[in-house]
């Protein structure tokens, strides 16, 4: 890291303002503004976090649902414990039982699922867009699967080529769609989130009695 990088991260407000309230990162608050603005998450709901090491995500969203939600965080990476209500899961988003995983621990269909998923940058554009557009299918796929009916999805996506196509495919989905870079997003940024709005089917099945 460059002496100038960390200045100007000390100079970032959302940074700041992180580090007093104790968010674990200043990317909570672009969760925190995308739930004002849209109604993303409501109290008492159970939501899914994809890539949401190291936790600032999962604070926000469990603020949010309240004592009475859940919050489910999932990484390859370790996270550290945020509530009683928000259960950590170490594991490959890949793998392909994690749908299951999913509902199983939230005790049913999410409500809302989020991804903040993202590569590791190597600093080739088109590698890195194209790995990040991976990632975002990948979080759509798990969407498809996992959320109720009329739930709600904010991905995160890199801009390119293929951020079009995703976009549409993904709008199949969802009744209202749209991109959006939430304030908190750093300017020279190249994120951009889809955020999807009242999903249009409902795949699952609860567990019959014997």
């Amino acid at each position: 890291m460059t002496n100038s990088w960390l200045q100007k991260r000390r100079k970032d407000q959302y940074y700041r303002l992180a580090r007093i309230r104790g968010y674990r990162s200043r990317s909570a608050y672009k969760l925190q503004q995308t739930i004002r603005t849209y109604n993303l998450i409501k109290p008492d709901q159970r939501v899914v976090d994809l890539g949401a090491q190291p936790g600032g995500w999962l604070q926000v969203a469990r603020e949010t649902v309240g004592p009475n939600g859940t919050v489910l965080g999932i990484d390859i990476k370790d996270i550290q414990p945020v509530a009683d209500n928000v259960k950590v899961l170490n594991m490959d988003v890949y793998s392909e039982d994690i749908s299951d995983r999913i509902i199983s621990l939230l005790g049913g269909p999410a409500n809302a699922v989020l991804s903040d998923l993202a590569p590791s940058i190597i600093g080739a554009w088109d590698v890195d867009h194209a790995r990040q557009v991976d990632l975002a299918r990948r979080a759509v796929e798990i969407a498809e699967k996992v959320l109720d009916y009329h739930g709600n999805a904010l991905i995160k996506l890199f801009h390119g080529p293929e951020l079009k196509r995703l976009q549409d495919d993904a709008a199949l989905l969802f009744e209202k769609s749209r991109l959006l870079k939430p304030k908190a997003s750093r300017p020279e940024s190249s994120e951009i989130y889809f955020l999807g709005l009242r999903f249009k089917a409902h795949w699952y099945q609860p567990p019959t009695k014997n």
